[in-house]
């Protein structure tokens, strides 16, 4: 990495530490941390002095870390404010991941290839939609079920194999998904977490600004900074051939590739498991 670029993915975190900080600040009302209603304020949310109070940290070195500066913040003082303004534990691991406290990401391949094992451990899913998701969030493998249930991968290109992009700029993601919005927001959360540990990912960083150009709602909530840990959830689907889906899915990191997650959907009920089987057979026959 060359002073320029070292340089540059510096100065991006502390401008998403202060940016993140800013919005959890705002977030919180001052009897949400026992402190008086001091009465009507010009913005929501604590003062800046209020959360260096709450912290027991210097009010001009809270305003610096808000503002980018090039300041050091130990682990004891991230811990402070993490519970001056009272974060979830995802919220916690990202103060400390923007902040850089944590270990160095180990170096990633330029190029992410799925190899013969972990492909054949998705097709051996059976009628279980089941993909590889690589350090942008594009699809990098699957299985025939999940081209049954979500949409033909292999006939995607560029970004459309992205899992975010195609969340917010395909229409038929919208369709399909029952809780839209809930998802969206949710995946965006959970983006970001990846989003902010790789500062210097230009790539990623294109993604995230031709998004910010073109989805409404992309451009509405990434400024929150909401973020969420990737983990298992639930999906509701409404599948255009087969009606009404309820699908719960697990995440697993490859561990030869830190870098990529599988992802594996599950039937939550028989009637969802029939309508899987159902589809594998048609296209078993196709």
């Amino acid at each position: 990495m060359t002073g320029a670029v070292a340089a540059s993915d510096t100065a991006h975190r502390r401008s998403e530490l202060g940016d993140f900080l800013k919005t959890r600040r705002a977030r919180l009302s001052p009897q949400e941390v026992g402190l008086p209603d001091s009465g009507r304020r010009r913005t929501p949310g604590l003062r800046r002095e209020e959360v260096a109070m709450l912290a027991d940290v210097g009010v001009a070195w809270y305003t610096w870390l808000e503002q980018g500066r090039e300041i050091n913040a130990s682990a004891q003082l991230l811990e402070r404010l993490s519970q001056a303004l009272r974060l979830t534990d995802d919220e916690r691991a990202y103060l400390f991941a923007v902040a850089l406290r944590q270990m160095p990401l180990p170096p990633e391949p330029e190029t992410e290839v799925v190899g013969e094992s972990l492909q054949r451990i998705l097709d051996h899913q059976g009628y279980c939609p089941a993909y590889v998701t690589g350090r942008r969030w594009d699809v990098l493998a699957w299985n025939r079920a999940a081209v049954d249930v979500f949409r033909d991968f292999g006939a995607e290109r560029g970004n459309e194999r992205n899992s975010i992009w195609s969340m917010f700029m395909n229409p038929e993601q919208r369709r399909l998904i029952l809780d839209w919005e809930g998802i969206a927001q949710r995946m965006l959360a959970q983006f970001r977490v990846d989003a902010g540990r790789r500062p210097g990912d230009t790539d990623l960083q294109c993604l995230v600004e031709t998004l910010l150009k073109e989805s409404p709602d992309f451009r509405a909530w990434w400024p929150l900074h909401d973020v969420q840990g990737r983990r298992d959830g639930l999906k509701e689907l409404n599948h255009p051939l087969a009606g009404r889906l309820s699908l719960e899915h697990s995440v697993f990191r490859v561990n030869d590739a830190a870098h990529m997650q599988l992802i594996i959907y599950m039937p939550v009920d028989e009637a969802t498991a029939e309508k899987l089987r159902e589809m594998e057979a048609k296209s078993c026959s196709a």
